[in-house]
């Protein structure tokens, strides 16, 4: 895979910096030009940003041919990321979702190719955190299919989560949580696998840049540590274990409630991560 917009250290994972979708009616003529047919947004969106996080996924079974699409539209070192579905995680029982997953990946996720990225799995705020459920969840999710390795990353939004056990749990199998910059749901910047995965969501439609200068250098250089083996000194962590110094891959999402300006803050940050 080409390489995407990273740090100038030669030793960094990729930086790769997207949005939410593709398909918003207010990105017409702002950020996308004013007569671009829309059969053509995913390849100018991908002509400006390095990855894309797919929310469809979430709602519903897409098809094979429609996976192979999305990837023939993007650039080589592009990246998508998926929601995995609600009907594996939106269960009582955590460790019966098994055959939900099982039919996501038989979908045809893995059209994507070179093109896949992690699968974020997305869980209610009203979910509690269950140590033995959980982990029966994480035992679901396949490592590697067609000899190909997978990236799985959860997001938890309830603050029953911020507990140490929780984070050992996530390490024993590699998988991050997000790191979750929003007003309610907790923050956990505890770095546990070989990929970093962050969804900033406190944007500002009123910005042209969504966030000022200084929150927008602030985040270029959170990525650029967590890229180059380190961590930000400033984000919560709940365990005080300090990771491996190895480098990493990092994904990080604009994505806010109005999300207008949410493109021009991915930008901003490719920029300043170059």
């Amino acid at each position: 895979m080409s390489k995407p917009s990273k740090s100038t250290a030669t030793s960094s994972g990729n930086i790769y910096i997207g949005i939410g979708g593709w398909t918003f009616e207010p990105w017409r003529g702002v950020f996308y030009p004013e007569k671009l047919a829309q059969a053509k947004e995913l390849s100018y969106a991908a002509s400006k940003l390095t990855s894309i996080e797919i929310n469809g996924t979430y709602y519903g079974s897409q098809k094979p041919e429609s996976f192979r699409k999305w990837a023939r539209e993007v650039p080589d070192g592009f990246v998508f990321s998926l929601k995995g579905p609600r009907f594996a995680t939106n269960r009582r029982v955590l460790a019966e979702a098994g055959d939900s997953v099982k039919r996501f990946y038989d979908s045809g996720v893995m059209e994507l190719g070179d093109r896949l990225g992690p699968v974020l799995w997305q869980f209610a705020p009203t979910k509690k955190f269950d140590g033995a459920d959980f982990g029966k969840f994480l035992e679901l999710l396949p490592r590697k299919l067609d000899g190909r390795a997978l990236r799985h990353v959860v997001e938890v939004r309830h603050d029953s989560f911020c507990v140490p056990e929780f984070v050992a749990l996530l390490r024993e199998f590699e998988t991050p949580v997000v790191f979750a910059e929003h007003g309610k749901y907790p923050a956990i910047a505890d770095v546990v696998s070989d990929f970093v995965y962050a969804r900033l969501q406190k944007g500002n439609d009123e910005l042209k840049t969504c966030y000022p200068p200084k929150q927008l250098d602030a985040w270029a250089q959170r990525f650029q540590a967590w890229a180059s083996g380190g961590e930000p000194n400033d984000l919560p962590r709940v365990d005080k274990a300090k990771p491996n110094k190895t480098p990493r891959d990092v994904f990080a999402y604009v994505i806010h409630e109005g999300k207008i300006r949410a493109p021009a803050g991915a930008m901003e940050l490719i920029e300043r991560v170059k």
